[in-house]
């Protein structure tokens, strides 16, 4: 039974870690991946701000790291095909436990900024919210594209 408790309080730590590793997907913040490359920038005034949730997803890592820990614990219970049986049991409710916890973790509360392009365009971006970027109706903005797909507001 210690056995099973040690390998789920570790397997916790792996999945918080692991989830822990993610880009915040804020005006401000990038990947490795996405310095020095060229983005396009628009100007634009803030037309309105609505607050959004951003879901998170189940991955591998809490999928992978729940059914080992459920495997585990399902090995401290009972003996011979009944041992095999909660095994395996413990493994499969482990891995949709494991994906629930991931993808609860990795949600995060976010914004949807509408922004209205010096060009004449209306555009709409959703990206997470943090205490040191805000914005509001008539802020003036950037809005950076890159060649991706992916947009960012900041201000400036």
């Amino acid at each position: 039974m210690k056995k099973g408790i040690v390998v789920c309080a570790l397997s916790l730590l792996f999945i918080l870690s692991m989830t822990g590793c993610q880009t915040p997907l804020t005006g401000s913040s990038y990947n490795r991946g996405e310095a020095r490359k060229m983005q396009t920038v628009y100007l634009g005034t803030v037309l309105s701000v609505s607050e959004v949730t951003i879901h998170g997803e189940p991955g591998a890592a809490g999928t992978i790291t729940g059914a080992a820990a459920g495997a585990a614990l399902g090995q401290t219970i009972g003996s011979g095909s009944g041992r095999t049986a909660a095994t395996i049991l413990g493994g499969a409710v482990g891995a949709v436990a494991g994906g629930a916890a991931e993808k609860k973790i990795t949600t995060r509360q976010g914004i949807e900024i509408t922004v209205k392009l010096d060009d004449g365009r209306t555009v709409a971006i959703v990206q997470e919210k943090v205490e040191r970027e805000s914005y509001e109706k008539g802020d003036p903005v950037q809005v950076l594209y890159s060649a991706d797909g992916t947009a960012r507001v900041r201000s400036y």
